[in-house]
């Protein structure tokens, strides 16, 4: 077997990092009874001013069909609404309501305080180096 200078062993940390990180998401989210995927949805409908249901699939870089399945969730939730986009009346806006934003804001700050809880582990130093390395794998 041929040495691969450990490379293999990183790539399994960063998947079970990966894993851990995905999990406690999930379990920071279990309150509000979001996936990530909604979480992650709400979170870009928030953030713009009225998104097409294509701007979010693109966001979330997942099919079309699959955003309009995250969108129909919130919209049952009563967290967006849907209305016609001036601009295009073909076209379906997404647009956070009052609640969509409070919601959006509690789980911001809990996922925040969750990162701060794991990454805190590490020195300001390390967490730093991780940041810039993780940027140069990711770019």
């Amino acid at each position: 077997m041929r040495d691969d200078g450990g490379t293999a062993a990183l790539g399994d940390l960063l998947m079970r990092l990966a894993r851990t990180q995905r999990r406690r998401w999930a379990d920071a989210l279990a309150p509000w009874d979001l996936s990530p995927h909604q979480a992650r949805a709400l979170r870009v409908v928030c953030a713009g001013d009225g998104v097409r249901l294509s701007d979010l699939a693109e966001a979330l870089r997942i099919a079309p069909r699959s955003a309009t399945e995250v969108a129909d969730g919130l919209q049952a939730r009563g967290l967006v609404e849907r209305s016609a986009d001036p601009a295009d009346r073909r076209a379906v806006l997404l647009r956070p309501t009052a609640e969509g934003r409070r919601v959006q804001r509690e789980v911001a700050a809990a996922r925040a305080a969750d990162s701060a809880e794991l990454f805190g582990r590490l020195s300001p130093e390390d967490r730093s180096t991780l940041a810039r390395i993780l940027r140069a794998l990711a770019d």
